[in-house]
């Protein structure tokens, strides 16, 4: 069975996920800001890390608590905030720094969002720090989606892939979202764990286990490298 974090496990997708792996009899290293919602998944057997993924170094913290764990087979970065100065720490700066700093593991995957496609292409005068809000949620996405790529097509060893999960009713969608919300979760557990020769593929944008169109710039390799070297050059931390 394999051993997956997953970020933003306190409620929504993340919990869900959380949860749907467990059952499957994966070990899970479930990530909040506080112990209090967890709790019940460390009862289960889950491994708890702490930390606010707006904060970088409290993001890092979070990478060295995973590091002293022992190594994961898999990364779900699904932490993620709609609105607010903190869109592109939590959203773009948090993802690329646990992708740096925790032990690289076989599969990365990127929770994306259909939204991103209408995200600008534009990395000027952007504030990573969420200072002040530079970028919308849709910008955000846009830059995960292609940090996803990104990572694909330079660590040829991992399997990275973004995910749209779909507008799904949780907190953050809302009580009328019209998709599932179970189905909206499968799509992130299935590239995490299955062998399914799908699966094992890399640099692909999902939504509910199958190929989507994504924006065009996440897939192009200047834009990657720009935005890799933004992040770089942000945190003090290149992508190895």
């Amino acid at each position: 069975m394999a051993r997956i974090l997953v970020t933003g496990a306190t409620q929504g997708l993340g919990r869900g996920t959380a949860e749907e792996l467990l059952a499957g009899g994966h070990h899970v290293v479930a990530h909040g800001r506080g112990t209090g919602r967890l709790d019940d998944l460390a009862a289960r057997g889950a491994d708890v890390v702490l930390g606010d993924l707006a904060d970088p170094e409290q993001t890092r913290d979070v990478a060295e608590q995973v590091n002293r764990l022992g190594p994961v087979d898999a990364v779900i970065h699904n932490a993620g905030v709609m609105t607010g100065p903190t869109v592109l720490p939590v959203n773009v700066v948090a993802p690329y720094l646990l992708t740096a700093l925790v032990g690289t593991p076989g599969r990365l995957v990127y929770l994306s969002s259909g939204m991103h496609r209408g995200g600008r292409a534009g990395l000027a005068g952007l504030d990573w720090s969420g200072t002040r809000p530079t970028a919308s949620y849709s910008d955000s996405k846009l830059f995960v989606t292609t940090l996803a790529a990104a990572v694909a097509r330079r660590w040829a060893r991992v399997f990275s892939n973004a995910v749209d999960p779909g507008w799904v009713p949780t907190r953050m969608g809302g009580a009328g979202a019209p998709d599932d919300l179970r189905e909206g979760r499968l799509t992130q557990v299935w590239l995490a764990t299955a062998d399914d020769p799908e699966a094992l593929t890399s640099g692909g944008y999902w939504y509910h286990r199958r190929h989507d169109d994504r924006h065009p710039a996440a897939g192009d390799p200047g834009f990657q490298d720009r935005l890799l070297d933004a992040l770089a050059e942000h945190t003090g931390v290149p992508l190895p």
